[in-house]
């Protein structure tokens, strides 16, 4: 038998083992808090746009109500590769600051004053560092990450308490990392402006992130989506993943009449219109009464002739969307952990291959997200 003595022992013994692998981990939090520099990309001015350049800066110190994160992953955006390439306002300039908005990590080190988070947990941060909830502001909507100094492509970044928030258990960093833009503007399209309810159709446009959250979120509520690729390779994958229906539409240009039928004249309830310019005009050809499109992207060009009068004629709504507030990104993860959702991460790339990253968006060779691990 066991004696008491014996036993006391052990316990102490644990007792001395914790102590001290407390003691451990709060000096690797002091180490990652009070260390020197840290690796980060930043804009840099190109020939053509800007170019992405890994730093050696001073590794920043989180304020009062500021939490420090070590960055494990982040995840690219069709707006990455616009800021590149300066696609929009010209008066707009990210020389200097940090590409992406997406990224996931653990805390670090915290502010005195922060009350959100502790040393350890795992945090992903928001679209807009400074919406939080309700309707946007022009300070929020100006807050967004990426070509900014809250941008996530760094090994450290710090951010106020109130821009970050929990991730789910089940994910893994890297999986975590692709939600804040993509799989957030697919969750306000579909659910807070579009109200989607099961059994309901919706199309999805090409199979990058936003389209392929949309089929992911579609299906696991028990919806009827419908997706669009050049290639039927994708298509055949996104047949895998829920959906009910597919269209070609480089091998038929009338895709909407194809997408049509598969609702048995229907049409579509809900649409996620990341396409622009040469698809809202099909995308309501097919809207079916009391229908709802959430304008999202501009793939093939922004600005069109929306019909005004088609419009009312089916009682539909037209919705425009850019991502959503923290409560948004909340409201999402509860969704995710309820249905144990997983994003589609196509391929991942070391933090010293960002470039190559950004050159795989380019080529659109790819399906659901790109991510970057540090």
């Amino acid at each position: 038998m066991t004696s008491r003595k014996d036993a006391r022992s052990r316990k102490a013994a644990c007792v001395r083992l914790l102590f001290f692998a407390a003691m451990a981990f709060d000096a690797a939090s002091a180490c990652a808090q009070n260390s020197d520099t840290i690796r980060q990309y930043q804009f840099e001015p190109a020939s053509s746009g800007y170019q992405i350049v890994m730093k050696e800066v001073p590794q920043p110190v989180a304020g009062d109500n500021e939490v420090l994160v070590r960055v494990h992953a982040t995840s690219l955006n069709r707006r990455d590769l616009n800021m590149l390439h300066r696609d929009y306002d010209e008066n707009t300039g990210y020389a200097g600051s940090i590409p992406l908005s997406d990224g996931a990590g653990e805390v670090i080190a915290v502010g005195q004053n922060v009350t959100r988070f502790e040393v350890g947990d795992r945090v992903a941060g928001t679209f807009f560092e400074k919406w939080s909830d309700g309707a946007p502001s022009e300070e929020a909507l100006w807050s967004d990450r990426g070509g900014n100094a809250g941008g996530m492509l760094s090994e450290v970044i710090v951010t106020h308490e109130d821009g970050l928030v929990s991730i789910p258990d089940h994910l893994s960093y890297d999986e975590a990392a692709t939600l804040p833009c993509a799989a957030v503007t697919a969750w306000v399209g579909l659910f807070k402006r579009g109200h989607i309810e099961p059994g309901q159709y919706v199309l999805l446009e090409g199979t990058g992130g936003v389209s392929v959250f949309g089929l992911i979120f579609s299906d696991a509520l028990g919806a009827k989506p419908i997706i669009t690729s050049s290639r039927d390779d994708k298509l055949e994958r996104a047949m895998e993943m829920g959906a009910i229906g597919t269209a070609n539409y480089r091998s038929n240009p009338d895709w909407q009449s194809e997408a049509k039928d598969i609702t048995g004249d229907h049409g579509v309830d809900q649409v996620l219109d990341v396409g622009g310019r040469d698809t809202l005009s099909k995308a309501l050809e097919i809207l079916a009464y009391g229908g709802h499109i959430a304008l999202i992207g501009g793939l093939s060009g922004y600005g069109s002739d929306v019909p005004t009068d088609a419009i009312m004629w089916i009682n539909a709504t037209v919705s425009g969307v850019y991502v959503g507030s923290r409560e948004d990104f909340e409201a999402m993860n509860d969704f995710i952990s309820e249905h144990e959702i997983r994003p589609l991460i196509d391929r991942v790339f070391d933090f010293e291959e960002a470039p190559a990253a950004y050159e795989l968006m380019e080529s659109g060779d790819f399906m659901g997200k790109i991510v970057i691990r540090l």
